[in-house]
């Protein structure tokens, strides 16, 4: 079940809204919100939101400035940004929102939208019980459980992701950026654009040509990047001169 809510000032707007979140039974609408101000109120105490339907035009905060304090609270909510003004759309993506859902709302692009956040939420790894320092990730209709602890790095592969354990690999159709947010508070670096390593497995930092630098990883020969951008916090973790 997704847990969402609704912040939307006008009240047919979000009746409407409100009208087709019902007709899926793995949304679950917890509460609406006509003003910004009692929303955040409501984010902070409860962190089981999965997915917020966020105006932009409100009265005391707009939903762009809202939508910065909520990622910074729970970075792992999925804000759907509704609004009448396709210029907001730079700044929505800019904050990484999930979706961008313009007034007046199409049934069609709003029961797409609702099958897209169904399927990414129901895809994304399991790790709730952060003490069990276990993930599950459906692939091929098995869910396959792994320890944190072997998982040894991860690639990104066009729409997929190469998860390398034990000299295994599985593979996920979870993206690379959502491997990143969930084991977030996890020990786990990513390197690169198309990797995260356990920084647990690494056993050689080497500076490589042109000043770049890669990674190898135990029982593996693959030379791992380091994206120019991620060199100077690689060097602070390793505490590297």
């Amino acid at each position: 079940m997704i847990n969402c809510i609704i912040v939307e000032d006008e009240l047919p707007a979000r009746e409407e809204l409100k009208f087709f979140l019902e007709q899926e039974s793995e949304i679950n609408l917890v509460a609406e919100f006509d003003n910004p101000i009692d929303a955040l109120n409501f984010i902070e105490s409860n962190s089981s939101i999965d997915g917020i339907f966020l105006d932009i035009n409100m009265p005391d905060m707009n939903g762009l400035s809202l939508s910065k304090i909520i990622t910074k609270i729970n970075p792992r909510t999925k804000i759907i940004f509704i609004t009448a003004y396709k210029e907001y759309a730079v700044d929505a993506f800019e904050i990484k929102a999930f979706d961008y859902l313009l007034k007046p709302y199409s049934e069609a692009r709003i029961k797409n939208l609702l099958k897209s956040l169904i399927s990414s939420t129901q895809n994304t790894l399991n790790l709730k019980n952060k003490s069990l320092k276990k993930i599950t990730v459906n692939i091929d209709d098995k869910l396959h459980v792994l320890s944190l602890k072997d998982i040894d790095f991860i690639e990104a592969f066009e729409k997929e992701s190469h998860i390398f354990s034990n000299e295994k690999i599985y593979i996920s159709k979870i993206k690379i950026s959502k491997w990143q947010e969930m084991l977030e508070d996890f020990n786990f670096y990513r390197c690169h654009r198309s990797y995260i390593v356990n920084l647990d497995k690494i056993t050689e930092i080497e500076q490589w040509v042109n000043s770049s630098w890669v990674i190898k990883i135990k029982n593996y020969s693959n030379l791992i990047p380091v994206s120019r951008n991620n060199i100077k916090e690689l060097k602070d973790l390793f505490s590297i001169e």
